[in-house]
C-alpha cells in the first residue's frame, strides 16, 4: 500500500528507506564531477528559492542530482518518469532522509502515473526537468495556468528532444530547454556506455541467456545502438543492425556489423532490442516473421518502439514466465517472449546505467539548471545545446577524476593554429 501525502510524496513503503539511503551513498562515491558541483552549490547557492520540478527516472544517482539541486538553494519535488524504472527504497529515502518530496513507485499503474506527474506540477515548478518531456508536455496542454511561472526547463533523453523540438517549430513551447542530452559529455558517454552496458545486463538479468553465439538484432544506430551493438559483440553475439540512415547503415558496415531491413532481420534474429526513439519499429509483420523462442525488448524511452497489441493480437495468450518476462503463444504455435513490457529494459530488469557515467549526465543538469536561471530572460522559447565551454569543462573534471591529464598547446603551437602564412 502506498503512502500518500502531497507534502511527502507517494511511495511504495517508507521502511525501505534505509536501504534506499546506502544506495544513494554508494552511487555518490562514484559521481566525483557532480559532487564537486554540489560543493560548490553548498557555498554559493545559485539556485536559491527556485522551484524546480523534475520527471526523471527515480535512482540512486537521480536521487545525488536532487540533493545537489536541494543543496544549491532549490525547492525540489521529484516524480518517476516511468512506470517501471523507479527503485523503491531510492523513492522512500529521498522522502524520509532527504525531505525531497518523490511521486514514484515502480510498477505503477498509468493512472497513478498521470496522478504523479500531475502532483509535482502542484508545486508550480519555475523549472522542470524531464526524461521524455512528458511533464512539459502536461504543462503545456493540462496546465497552462502554470506556464507564466516557468522560467525554463531541461531534457534528458533523445525522445524528449525530439518532442520538444517540434513543440517548438509549431509554436507550443513557450520556455527555453536546454537539450542536455545533446551534450557530448551526455550523448558520447551515457547513451553509448551507459546505454551499451545496462541494456544488456537488463536481457541478461531478466533471461539468463548466454549471449554468445545468439544472433541480436539491434534497431537503430544511434549513439545507444551503437553501444549496444559494441558491448553485444564483445559478448560473443552476431550483431544485426537495422537503420534508415544510410550514413549511419554504412558506418554499421564498417564497424563489422550486417545491415538489413527488419523484414529481413525478424527472420535471422534471437534476440531483438530496439533503440530508435520511433514508434512501431517491430511490427505484427515482424513477428509473424520470428522463429519460436524469440526474445523482443525495447531500451528506448517509450514502449511504442514494440507494436505491442500486434503481438498480442497474433496470440493466444500469454503468462509471465520469469519475473517481467511475458511468453507469447501464437495461433501458429511459436512463443515470443517480452521483457519489461516493452519498457526501458536497462531500467525495468537491471539498475539503469552505471553511476559513473551518470555523473556526467547529471553533471550536465545542474550546470544547466545554473545557467538558465541566469540567462533564460534573454533566451527564446527554442531548444538549445549545453554550452560548450560548460560541456568542456564537465570533461575535463571526469577526466581528472579518473586520474588522467591532457596536454597543452605551447604559444609556438597555438600562433600557428591561429595564422595561415606557413605552408608547405
Amino acid at each position: 500500500m502506498a503512502t500518500a501525502d502531497l507534502k511527502k510524496g507517494d511511495v511504495k513503503d517508507l521502511a525501505l528507506a534505509d536501504a534506499g539511503k546506502r544506495k544513494i551513498e554508494w552511487a555518490q562515491q562514484q559521481m566525483p564531477v557532480l559532487e564537486i558541483i554540489r560543493k560548490r552549490f553548498l557555498k554559493e547557492r545559485p539556485l536559491k528559492g527556485i522551484r524546480v520540478s523534475a520527471c526523471l527516472h527515480v535512482t540512486s544517482e537521480t536521487a545525488n542530482l536532487m540533493t545537489t539541486l536541494r543543496d544549491g538553494g532549490a525547492e525540489v519535488v521529484l516524480c518517476a518518469s516511468n512506470p517501471l524504472s523507479t527503485q523503491d527504497e531510492v523513492a522512500a529515502a529521498l522522502n524520509r532522509h532527504f525531505d525531497i518530496p518523490t511521486f514514484a513507485i515502480k510498477g505503477e499503474d498509468n493512472e497513478t502515473y498521470y496522478a504523479h506527474l500531475r502532483a509535482a506540477l502542484e508545486h508550480k515548478p519555475q523549472m522542470t526537468m524531464d526524461d521524455g518531456a512528458d511533464l512539459v508536455t502536461m504543462l503545456l496542454t493540462k496546465r497552462t495556468d502554470l506556464v507564466p511561472h516557468v522560467i525554463a526547463s531541461t531534457e534528458e533523453t533523445t525522445t524528449g528532444v525530439i518532442r520538444l523540438r517540434a513543440m517548438a517549430k509549431d509554436g507550443t513551447l513557450k520556455f527555453p530547454v536546454i537539450a542536455v542530452n545533446d551534450a557530448m559529455t551526455k550523448h558520447f558517454f551515457d547513451n553509448r556506455y551507459g546505454t551499451g552496458q545496462s541494456t544488456l545486463d537488463g536481457v541478461i538479468r531478466a533471461t539468463n541467456i548466454l549471449l554468445a553465439g545468439l544472433k541480436i538484432v539491434i534497431a537503430g544506430y544511434g549513439w545507444c545502438g551503437r553501444g549496444v551493438a559494441m558491448r553485444a559483440k564483445g559478448l560473443g553475439a552476431d550483431v544485426i543492425v537495422t537503420e534508415i540512415d544510410p550514413v549511419k547503415g554504412i558506418e554499421a558496415v564498417m564497424d563489422g556489423y550486417r545491415v538489413m531491413p527488419m523484414a529481413e532481420a525478424a527472420k535471422e534474429g534471437d534476440i531483438f532490442i530496439t533503440v530508435t526513439g520511433n514508434k512501431s519499429v517491430i511490427r505484427g509483420e515482424h513477428f509473424k516473421a520470428m522463429k519460436s523462442g524469440a526474445v523482443v525488448c525495447n531500451s528506448g524511452h517509450f514502449n511504442v518502439e514494440i507494436d505491442i497489441p500486434a503481438l498480442e493480437a497474433l496470440s493466444t495468450g500469454k503468462r509471465e514466465v520469469r519475473p517481467l518476462v511475458d511468453e507469447f503463444l501464437t495461433k501458429d504455435g511459436r512463443k515470443i517472449y517480452l521483457i519489461g513490457e516493452g519498457r526501458l529494459v536497462n531500467l525495468a530488469t537491471a539498475e539503469g546505467h552505471p553511476a559513473s557515467v551518470m555523473d556526467m549526465s547529471f553533471a550536465n543538469q545542474a550546470l544547466s539548471a545554473e545557467y538558465l536561471v541566469k540567462n533564460a530572460k534573454s533566451m527564446k522559447a527554442q531548444v538549445y545545446v549545453v554550452p560548450e565551454h560548460l560541456d568542456k569543462e564537465i570533461a575535463r573534471l571526469k577526466l581528472e577524476s579518473l586520474g588522467h591529464k591532457l596536454d597543452k598547446l605551447t604559444p609556438e603551437q597555438e600562433h600557428y593554429l591561429a595564422s595561415w602564412q606557413e605552408g608547405t
